[in-house]
């Protein structure tokens, strides 16, 4: 029997329609809460180019331009020139380092008589198409550790650029490629192990000065230490199989931590910390002979996770207080809950607390917010433009737009499963992964659960850099999605 082969369609027949109504939708709901956000009582003509919401419709029509444009190119001119595009832009972020226009403490910003943009916004999709190309080689294995730098590599350097231009911000979103790492198979060992980072940072610098029991012990050294002990058993079960050793050395660390800890405190305080440092360099020591006995190479790499653990944990407070920027530093430490700060950095996530509390269930109504009339959130129609919507449209209309969100992002995720080659699906869920990132960290900083790291969110603040970085990275999808039963000679 010969196999089918499906005719090639034509690309507006074989578009994803939904895809494109969700687009729409947002940009609609985008502008409406730009306006309310930029909007002065006594305004007439919310229309003019002299206002934001005038200027956010020119930046909407040439979105759409932009989109259609994109759907038009022939697909494989993405995969051809993929590593082009990543070497200019990269050029372009190196060049802004040098930057002489300086705004708001970042250099990120090209200066072209009244035109700004911002290279970090096109970036994310040349680097998407870098990685996308690289890793859907038919040699490429992830498994590798050569393959597997390389493709890390491709994601890092224009990060490193984008924190050389002081805006750490923009380059966080790049852990967003964890995800499209994680579907590609990179090992979920990674995974936890930068999510055990975050736990060492968060609950290492919370907790560094709270005293356990009254004792000269810091909790957050004595609770981190534990976690690494902990985590590091647990690795010897699920990764060696080794179900006796795990309990025998689980009964030492824990056996060891409580006898030091009831000495402490009944018999002589002293800081127990350095006893959890001993049964760990043991803990370790006995990994790498274990290793050395049996050329099992997952005890050497426990090994290795403890001790970048405990360098990871010990070099926390150095980056935080000699490598971030000082308003970097105090947003993380606002966050923690180690500083009260309303008036300061504090400001703009209690003023948009306030602004998303009196929304209610229903909100105050198109243009009729108090808070955000009398801005009292500043940055309310860019970074916290969700305020906006929680003051006029209220619980209701917030969990549309974030439903509208989740609609997007699970469609991309459905879009990229169904592409017939890796490249697709590996740029697939690099944009859906950048989406994910920018809409939880956006809302998670307008409602105080996550560091204010100045992002903006996805079609929805007002921007043209921002606008056209997100719409060239859908649309580029888009096309090649519609030409995944396309015959191409």
């Amino acid at each position: 029997m010969v196999p089918r082969i499906d005719k090639p369609t034509g690309v507006f027949r074989s578009l994803d329609w939904w895809t494109i109504l969700i687009y729409i939708a947002l940009l609609t709901f985008g502008w409406l809460s730009v306006c309310g956000a930029s909007y002065n009582f006594g305004d007439t003509d919310i229309f003019s180019l002299s206002t934001r919401s005038g200027m956010q419709i020119i930046w909407i029509g040439t979105s759409i331009f932009l989109g259609f444009v994109l759907i038009m190119l022939d697909d494989r001119y993405y995969e051809m020139f993929a590593y082009v595009i990543y070497a200019l832009l990269l050029l372009l972020l190196f060049v802004t380092i040098f930057n002489p226009h300086e705004i708001k403490g970042s250099r990120s910003w090209l200066v072209l008589g009244p035109l700004r943009l911002q290279p970090a916004e096109f970036a994310k999709f040349g680097t998407a198409l870098a990685v996308a190309k690289f890793m859907g080689r038919y040699t490429f294995n992830i498994h590798k550790w050569k393959d597997f730098a390389i493709a890390l590599s491709i994601v890092f350097v224009p990060m490193l650029f984008i924190v050389a231009q002081k805006e750490t911000g923009s380059a966080l979103v790049y852990l967003s490629f964890l995800l499209m790492f994680y579907r590609e198979g990179m090992p979920g060992s990674v995974l936890f192990t930068g999510l055990a980072m975050v736990l060492y940072f968060v609950v290492g610098i919370k907790y560094e000065n709270v005293e356990l029991w009254s004792l000269p012990v810091s909790l957050g050294k004595f609770v981190v230490l534990l976690m690494v002990q902990v985590f590091s058993v647990s690795m010897v079960y699920i990764y060696c199989k080794n179900k006796k050793l795990t309990q025998w050395l689980l009964g030492i660390i824990l056996g060891g931590t409580i006898l030091a800890l009831l000495f402490a405190h009944f018999v002589i305080p002293f800081d127990i910390v350095w006893v959890q440092f001993l049964l760990l360099v043991g803990l370790i020591g006995y990994l790498v002979f274990q290793w050395m006995g049996s050329q099992f190479k997952n005890y050497l790499y426990i090994a290795l996770f403890s001790i970048g653990s405990i360098f990871f944990f010990y070099s926390a407070d150095f980056v935080l207080n000699k490598i971030l920027e000082p308003h970097q530093r105090v947003r993380i430490t606002v966050l923690l809950g180690l500083d009260e700060d309303v008036s300061g950095v504090g400001y703009n996530v209690h003023q948009s607390e306030i602004a998303i509390g009196a929304g209610g269930l229903k909100g105050k109504g198109f243009l009729n917010g108090t808070q955000t009339k009398l801005k009292f959130v500043p940055e309310q129609d860019t970074d916290f433009i969700f305020c906006t919507v929680g003051e006029e449209e209220g619980f209701i209309g917030s969990a549309g737009v974030l439903l509208l969100f989740l609609a997007l992002i699970l469609r991309l995720l459905k879009l990229a499963e169904r592409q017939p080659f890796a490249f697709g699906r590996i740029y697939g869920y690099c944009v859906a992964g950048i989406f994910l990132f920018h809409v939880f960290i956006n809302v998670g900083m307008v409602l105080g659960l996550t560091p204010v790291i100045g992002i903006p969110l996805p079609l929805f603040s007002y921007g043209g850099s921002s606008l056209w970085g997100f719409t060239v990275l859908l649309f580029i999808f888009l096309r090649i999605d519609a030409s995944r039963n396309t015959v191409h000679n």
